[in-house]
């Protein structure tokens, strides 16, 4: 069942039982308000009935005009006595007059039912020099109020038939509207599905609600970034296959050397070998860079480690320094240590890939500066080499991407560090940033937030 179906379905049931409940709660309001509306005024005629009797004690019960200025329609009015006797009696309703007569000491009302009808009745003893002689009696049929009440009741089935209906139509609308955003982008995904291209949902802005449009402007958003992820793949296998395209043509040529004249040559075929084995050890390299690249990518990359910052950056400067023997010093001003949580192998890592492009880029001594705030760990990497021009900033942390492509080849560096780099910093919520200025050297500004 569909979403407008089920809403259309939904409001509308929940309508009717509120309606439903609601008809009910004024049909027995009305009901009560009514009924004790005429027992009010069946009392206040009793009252002055008796009343008027006894202000003439002379007159006696049997008189047939002594009740004749009280009688109404659809009434019947006694006087019994003690003895369950008919003393006086007006009224001209055959079903009000075959009701039997019974004397009562006590003050009695209520509702009966006489043939289907309703019918009132009231009974209050007869005192005259404080003894009870008889019962005053008084019946009368609810005919005009049942018929007020199947009015009404008429009235409340034709409004709700009126109200369900504008209800559907209504409610049918709005869902139509209000769903209409949720078909377009439905349509539209297959439409991306069909084709293979991905385009964004046109905006309406007086048209939708505030929820549609912050789901249209997500939907557009994802739309966006899959189409920079689809680029940035297709970016990333272009590259790819350029990169291997060179050391695949080296080893290709040499091999070819080597099958033509390796055998006798033995100048050639250690050259051919040495050239194989060299574009062989670059080219795993750069497989290697990718399949970390690749892992990078990865949502659940990065596990949770407690770990000494200062320690783990001292560990790597040492090893560094004994394999390039280059002059690595690290600033702490924490001398207790800074701890930090996060992936100790990604940190490490990522160290290595900046230590190792100041290594590369420079040829004094490289300072690395750990301070920690309150909320936040800092860590600067500085070289005094040949910096980057400004323009170049920006695209750093492209993959494939190097600021000068003869300079790369001497480094050996594939474009993926600072790629793989950044990841790293995304995983652990930090941020990475890079000062530098051409010919006075580069300082890369790490940034992680304490947890």
């Amino acid at each position: 069942m569909t979403l407008r179906k089920r809403f259309t379905l939904f409001t509308i049931f929940w309508f009717i039982f509120i309606l439903i409940l609601f008809n009910i709660f004024v049909y027995f309001f009305v009901i009560r308000i009514s009924t004790g509306s005429e027992e009010q005024l069946i009392a206040n005629k009793v009252n002055l009935i008796i009343e008027h009797i006894r202000s003439e004690p002379e007159r006696p019960l049997k008189d047939p005009a002594l009740l004749a200025d009280f009688y109404n329609v659809n009434e019947v009015i006694r006087i019994i006595d003690r003895g369950g006797n008919l003393v006086n009696q007006i009224g001209t309703d055959e079903d009000l007059l075959e009701r039997e007569t019974t004397f009562s000491a006590t003050h009695q009302s209520g509702l009966t039912s006489i043939r289907g009808m309703r019918v009132m009745y009231m009974k209050v003893p007869l005192l005259r020099e404080y003894e009870i002689i008889g019962t005053v009696e008084v019946l009368r049929k609810l005919t005009s109020l049942d018929r007020y009440l199947q009015v009404l009741v008429g009235a409340l089935t034709v409004t709700s038939l009126g109200a369900v209906l504008f209800a559907i139509f209504g409610t049918y609308w709005f869902t139509l509207r209000l769903t209409a955003p949720i078909q377009t982008m439905v349509q539209t995904m297959r439409e991306i599905e069909r084709s293979g291209k991905l385009r964004p949902i046109e905006l309406k802005d007086k048209e939708e609600s505030a929820e549609l449009q912050q789901l249209i402007r997500a939907f557009n958003q994802m739309i966006e970034r899959l189409d920079r992820r689809m680029d940035g793949q297709r970016q990333f296998v272009a590259d790819a296959s350029h990169e291997l395209k060179t050391p695949l043509t080296v080893i290709s040529s040499y091999a070819g050397m080597l099958k033509r004249w390796g055998r006798e040559d033995s100048a050639i075929r250690d050259e051919a070998i040495e050239a194989i084995a060299k574009e062989s050890e670059r080219m795993q390299n750069l497989i290697k860079s990718m399949l970390t690249l690749t892992e990078a990518e990865q949502e659940v990359w990065a596990r949770e480690d407690e770990f000494d910052l200062v320690q783990l950056i001292d560990e790597i400067a040492s090893m560094l320094h004994k394999t390039f023997n280059r002059i690595i010093r690290v600033h702490a001003y924490d001398e207790s240590g800074i701890p930090m949580k996060g992936d100790r192998d990604k940190i490490s890592q990522l160290m290595v890939i900046l230590i190792d492009n100041a290594i590369k880029y420079s040829k004094d001594a490289i300072d690395i500066t750990v301070s920690q705030s309150r909320n936040m760990i800092r860590v600067l990497v500085s070289d005094k080499g040949i910096g980057i021009p400004e323009e170049e900033i920006p695209n750093l942390f492209d993959r494939f991407y190097r600021v000068d492509g003869a300079r790369q080849r001497e480094t050996g560096g594939f474009g993926l560090g600072l790629s793989i780099a950044k990841r790293i910093v995304d995983l652990h919520e930090g941020t990475i940033d890079v000062f530098s200025k051409v010919g006075v050297g580069t300082t890369i500004a790490l940034q992680f937030p304490k947890k």
